[in-house]
């Protein structure tokens, strides 16, 4: 079965820097990358949302025509549940 991508064309936009997240230190590149694909997911979604009842849009769902297949089996990461468990990991060591 074929893979798919949402796939957004977005500009960048520069801004005001947010402050670091508690003692951990985020260089301003680092920032400004995080920054970036924030504002750029929350157009893919406001698009997402407007162009319900279009046919197209601004976002379009990419779908590969010839799938790796080597990643078959690959299995999403919660990248959040993982960050989670790390920080339980090193409060109990």
């Amino acid at each position: 079965s074929p893979v798919s991508r949402v796939v957004y064309n977005g500009k960048r936009s520069g801004g005001p820097r947010s402050p670091g997240a508690g003692s951990e230190i985020f260089t301003p590149a680092h920032e400004e990358n995080v920054r970036f694909i924030y504002e750029a997911w929350q157009c893919v979604e406001r698009d997402l949302r407007s162009q319900m009842g279009s046919e197209r849009g601004l976002v379009e769902e990419y779908v590969e025509k010839m799938p790796n297949p080597s990643l078959k089996a690959f299995k999403p990461v919660d990248l959040s549940d993982l960050k989670r468990r790390n920080t339980q990991d090193a409060k109990k060591s």
